[in-house]
């Protein structure tokens, strides 16, 4: 069964068409609305929580959004990209606005002892039994798409590869929203500008001269030299790339050796890079590559056992996420004037990133903006606050949303939004 280690995406998409004459949805009226589907809603959420799927799996997570587009009037079609949906409405001539949410969930066992957690499970591809869980709450994400849609009337590479923009309509702007385990439920979160960091997999093959762990003065020791390796690479964002430019280097996976008493011929390391500003990235990987190589020089392996650092083009690897400012503006407005000022946060950028940005990276030049949905319960985040203990976070074992304020608050915040957007 297919499984990858890290977060891939597979998306969703709505394109809505509406005259520039829509009406606006009055705020009690809008909330009435969603009121009255809120019981259907959370009962479709509960359904995907339960039944999570893996990335580049999501088949029936996609037959469940299809027929509810379907329902709902879209014109749908499906397997895009992969299990991709787009939905399309055509109401008239105006601006067409896409909002996007993503459907795969994580080889994560769920340990939030809910009454409706996660059961499922799978093999990964060491054939070890592992759960599966949406801890990152893209099945908050397919909920509030689906209740938007009502109120209204492999991811995003693989979608655009097969012509999302010219076989369907070219949106006018781009909209997407994200769970956020820092935010209270009932709040958003936006930011303009960078808000997501570009993130690349490396792997790194450190090689060495294997033998008796007795007489390692026979051996070139490659754990030696994988573990100074490690060391060293926090030296370049502290002393190679300016301190004003955000940049992580993490080594998230060390594999090499078979028994106590024996030194191995090589060993695997596996690394994720982010930053915000492509010449960061370049060099952040040229860095990497010298100061690895020099390292294999400095123990005196030959030219033939240097290490080799490749950029894994199989796994996440996606653009940073840009928050269009002149988009942001108008999104951050719709949000004050839907849910409040208090309930409208201004966010950091942060490290975490997804290829919702490719969308911004078409020929199109279309404008974007991811929002951040809060879905701690208030209670429990005044309380980590006021004891400044630490929240569960997206990919936690014991992330769980408090569901139906998430979901009311994200319906009213896209909806908002996007009747905003048609009658600019």
């Amino acid at each position: 069964m297919l499984q990858k280690t890290l977060h891939y995406y597979c998306f969703i998409l709505l394109i809505l068409i509406s005259p520039a004459s829509a009406q606006t949805i009055a705020k009690g009226e809008l909330q009435a609305s969603i009121n009255n589907a809120l019981p259907q809603l959370e009962k479709i959420y509960l359904n995907f929580h339960q039944n999570p799927e893996l990335s580049l799996q999501e088949k029936a997570s996609s037959t469940i959004i299809a027929k509810e587009l379907s329902q709902l009037g879209f014109n749908v079609t499906e397997n895009i990209g992969g299990y991709g949906v787009v939905g399309l409405y055509k109401n008239g001539v105006g601006p067409t606005i896409m909002i996007r949410a993503d459907m795969d969930a994580l080889p994560i066992t769920e340990q939030t002892n809910k009454p409706y957690a996660s059961t499922k499970t799978t093999l990964d591809r060491n054939n070890n039994r592992v759960g599966i869980m949406h801890a990152c709450g893209h099945d908050i994400h397919m909920t509030v798409l689906l209740g938007t849609a009502e109120e209204l009337g492999t991811g995003a590479n693989a979608m655009l590869k097969e012509g999302l923009f010219k076989r369907f309509a070219l949106p006018d702007e781009i909209l997407a929203l994200h769970s956020s385990a820092d935010l209270a439920a009932g709040t958003v979160g936006i930011i303009s500008g960078p808000a997501m960091a570009s993130v690349d997999s490396i792997d790194i093959t450190v090689k060495g001269i294997g033998g008796h762990g007795a007489y390692p003065q026979m051996t070139k020791d490659p754990i030696v030299l994988a573990s100074r390796i490690v060391l060293a690479l926090q030296t370049i964002a502290s002393r190679e790339i300016s301190p004003l430019e955000p940049n992580v280097m993490t080594v998230g996976a060390i594999n090499g050796g078979t028994k106590y008493n024996i030194i191995p011929d090589e060993v695997k390391l596996q690394l994720t890079l982010r930053s915000y500003n492509p010449d960061v990235k370049k060099q952040q990987i040229l860095a990497l590559k010298r100061l690895v190589k020099g390292i294999a020089i400095s123990a005196g392996l030959p030219e033939n056992l240097m290490p080799q650092v490749k950029i894994n083009a199989t796994e996440t690897s996606v653009p940073p996420v840009y928050n269009d400012p002149t988009l942001s503006a108008k999104v951050t407005k719709a949000l004050v004037a839907q849910l409040g000022q208090s309930h409208v946060i201004v966010v950091p950028p942060v490290m975490a990133g997804e290829d919702f940005g490719l969308y911004g990276l078409t020929q199109e030049k279309r404008p974007m903006t991811l929002f951040w949905l809060g879905a701690v319960n208030p209670k429990i985040y005044a309380q980590s606050k006021k004891s400044e203990s630490t929240l569960p976070s997206l990919h936690s074992s014991v992330f769980a949303p408090d569901y139906p304020l998430t979901i009311d608050t994200g319906v009213q915040a896209m909806t908002a939004v996007s009747m905003s957007l048609f009658n600019q």
